[in-house]
């Protein structure tokens, strides 16, 4: 320590100057300047006395009112908490700070900025990459699979399939199906191969028919009348033109069928005991090997693909870990209101948690000293402020030079 060294020359200089003054013929020019030299010396020695006295005892003897550091140290370190709690980081200054600070939008202003950077947006893809491998899928596995399960055997599965029945009523989700499959039906019933059909058919069971009489004579003469493709046109026709009443909304056929199954959804829904026996199989089938394997295959397939893409992307510069980024900052801004609400509910937070754990300031400051030893204290405290108290036994040798030279002239 460079003030440690020169506060002692400045001892030593006291001390030489005064012994050679004494060892030379006394004038008036040594007198004056051995009045200097002689309290200078004095002022170096009480300064070195009272630096000294602060941190130990001066040479290891107990003098009384030295090592005042080591001795007050009780009262310094409350003295220290009291002041940290109380006025440097008292919790109201904490909470007002916290109060006018934009959190997300600092720290997302700060993420902008870092995301900017090639070397951040490669290190964070390499940090996906790790974690994406280091995910233990198989370990995972069973215990997400038995969570599932014990859901599905704890929930209220006749309230949840009412529900969802009641959303797909209302949202006309029925009706959406019923048309879907009339115009699926329509479709198959326009084919050229479906009226030929049809017309096969309906020719084969015409002439199955075994009538007697007058009935038997006109269901023949019917037969002569129709070959396979009129009887095919015909029933096509009929087939259309029942599809098309039925899609239209004003159809008393269409509302009927309508109303058939929903009334089959809610009795089926209403059956416990069948719901029972399907919320076992269901849990059984989850928790079932087959699941697991499948399960296990499709996520690990998905995690090569992920790490592909990553690593493609690093190559890249992190182009898609920053347009993630992006994208996750333009979902969170697009309702101002949802941020000053996540805003306020992390200030909030925050401030519970200075409330809370306010007191730890000073505890941690009390424990951290109280694992230090007296030798180690006191080189912490000479390596913080020694180097300006040295400047005291400096100061003091000049002080008191200064002063031995007026004094000695003044006795002339």
């Amino acid at each position: 320590m460079k003030s440690k060294y020169l506060a002692g020359m400045s001892l030593v200089f006291m001390a030489g100057g005064f012994g050679v003054t004494l060892l030379l013929p006394e004038t008036s020019f040594m007198f004056v300047l051995k009045g200097g030299f002689e309290a200078g010396l004095v002022g170096a020695i009480a300064d070195w006395f009272a630096v000294t006295a602060l941190f130990r005892h001066p040479f290891g003897i107990p003098i009384p009112h030295t090592s005042l550091l080591l001795k007050n140290k009780e009262k310094i370190v409350h003295s220290l908490i009291s002041a940290m709690e109380n006025e440097l980081l008292n919790k109201q200054s904490i909470e007002e700070k916290l109060r006018g600070l934009k959190l997300l939008r600092s720290a997302g202003a700060y993420l902008t900025r870092l995301m900017g950077k090639r070397k951040v947006r490669v290190a964070v893809a390499n940090t996906l990459i790790r974690a994406a491998e280091q995910v233990p899928i198989e370990k995972a596995l069973p215990q997400v699979q038995s969570v599932a399960a014990s859901y599905i055997r704890r929930m209220d599965a006749q309230e949840a399939i009412e529900g969802a029945i009641g959303k797909l009523v209302l949202g006309q989700y029925d009706q959406r199906a019923l048309d879907y499959i009339l115009t699926e039906a329509a479709s198959w019933a326009r084919q050229r191969e479906t009226r030929q059909m049809l017309g096969r058919l309906a020719a084969e069971k015409l002439s199955e028919v075994k009538m007697g009489g007058l009935m038997g004579f006109a269901v023949q003469a019917f037969g002569g009348m129709m070959n396979e493709d009129k009887m095919g046109a015909m029933l096509q026709d009929m087939l259309l033109s029942g599809i098309e009443d039925v899609m239209r909304e004003d159809s008393a056929i269409r509302d009927k069928i309508l109303h058939e199954v929903r009334v089959r959804m809610f009795e089926w829904a209403a059956d416990e005991e069948r719901l029972g026996r399907l919320q076992q199989q269901l849990a059984s089938k989850v928790e079932g090997d087959a699941v697991t394997a499948f399960l296990a295959t499709k996520l690990e397939e998905l995690r090569a693909q992920l790490i592909r893409k990553l690593e493609e992307d690093r190559e890249r510069g992190g182009r898609l870990v920053f347009q993630l980024y992006r994208s996750i900052v333009r979902a969170l801004g697009a309702s101002q209101e949802s941020v000053d609400r996540m805003d306020a509910s992390l200030r909030n937070f925050l401030i519970e948690t200075v409330e809370q754990n306010h007191y730890r300031i000073g505890k941690l400051v009390k424990e951290n000293v109280d694992k230090m030893d007296d030798k180690q204290l006191v080189g912490m405290l000479e390596e913080k402020i020694g180097a300006d108290l040295q400047w005291i036994r400096v100061n003091g040798a000049l002080c008191g030079f200064i002063v031995g030279i007026v004094l000695s002239l003044l006795q002339m």
